[in-house]
């Protein structure tokens, strides 16, 4: 239990044109004091020194240079600046907790996914393509188009978007798999180790990616791997643009290789107009929105004050990645 108030830094964004969800915090954090910043501000990170709690997006060099700060909440599922080995290491030996938001975007993510296996299976990008190009009335799709149950659906990871997209998933019959670090043995389905992916990749139908960045992720999805896709697969990301080998991946689908990819997250972003993703066929993409909804700026708040909760009553926090 926690006596008495603490200081709660925030450089938390929030909407502009109304202050629903800023006067939903401030209200929520009272008894604590509150040092409420523009998250514009690059000089704000210095006043974590002040802080026992950070929620936002603070500088992680200056969460490590301050010992004061007992618990971390970022406003994003992805910490890939906090997961370093050096500096896992500090916060974890001085007890500095840092949780994410994850739960915040797994169900936009798992939707958007959703609406991309959905559509690509029953034709729509190429339908919706025609009516506003040639206005060909495209009656040849028909006999092409299958039925995604029986299919199989390789998740790469198990976080809040994966076991999300799992429970959306599974009214349709399709063959679920996910590949884990470490198998629990209580997984909702089949769950394989690192060791028995590239075994498995010319099995599947489908390949989707939600992998944080970070030096164990980076190219995961390469060229070799891609290669290993049985023909007409289709690959998606919606974890982080520095996953997956975006220039083996255009090869494999203008050699008609791979079915299609569906790609939120690209490498760089924004993805510049020239950039041959672009125009590369039966590749489509969306501009990291599949995490976004209207009620974000609501629901990051009402998911820190729930922590918050937890933390004043020395209870675990959820999402804790450090």
């Amino acid at each position: 239990m926690i006596d008495g108030s603490l200081t709660i830094w925030c450089n938390n964004e929030f909407n502009s044109e109304q202050n629903a969800e800023r006067d939903l915090f401030v209200n929520g954090v009272r008894p604590h004091r509150l040092l409420l910043l523009d998250p514009t501000d690059t000089k704000a990170h210095y006043t974590l020194q002040h802080a026992e709690i950070a929620f936002g997006a603070p500088d992680v060099k200056a969460v490590v240079e301050f010992p004061s700060v007992r618990w971390v909440h970022l406003n994003s599922a992805g910490y890939t600046s906090f997961d370093r080995g050096e500096v896992r290491e500090t916060l974890t030996r001085r007890g500095t907790i840092v949780t994410n938001s994850s739960d915040v975007y797994a169900e936009p993510c798992a939707q958007q996914l959703l609406a991309m296996i959905t559509g690509l299976a029953r034709g729509l990008p190429i339908a919706l393509d025609a009516q506003r190009g040639d206005r060909s009335w495209r009656q040849s799709l028909r006999p092409t188009l299958p039925l995604l149950n029986n299919q199989t659906l390789l998740i790469l990871g198990f976080g809040a978007i994966a076991r999300r997209l799992i429970e959306l998933l599974t009214p349709l019959q399709m063959n679920l798999i996910a590949v884990r670090r470490r198998i629990n043995g209580d997984e909702p389905i089949r769950v394989i180790t690192l060791a028995e992916l590239d075994d498995l990749l010319p099995t599947i139908d489908h390949l989707v990616n939600t992998l944080p960045a970070n030096a164990e992720t980076e190219n995961f999805v390469n060229a070799t791997r891609l290669a290993k896709l049985k023909t007409g697969a289709i690959v998606y990301n919606v974890g982080r643009g520095t996953t997956l080998d975006q220039d083996a991946l255009i090869r494999e689908l203008r050699g008609g290789h791979l079915g299609a990819a569906y790609l939120d997250v690209t490498k760089p972003e924004p993805l510049p107009p020239e950039h041959p993703l672009w125009n590369t066929p039966n590749c489509f993409i969306t501009p990291h929105i599949a995490g976004g909804h209207r009620t974000e700026k609501e629901r990051q708040v009402k998911d820190f004050l729930d922590n918050l909760r937890r933390f004043e009553q020395g209870t675990p926090l959820r999402n804790r990645v450090i």
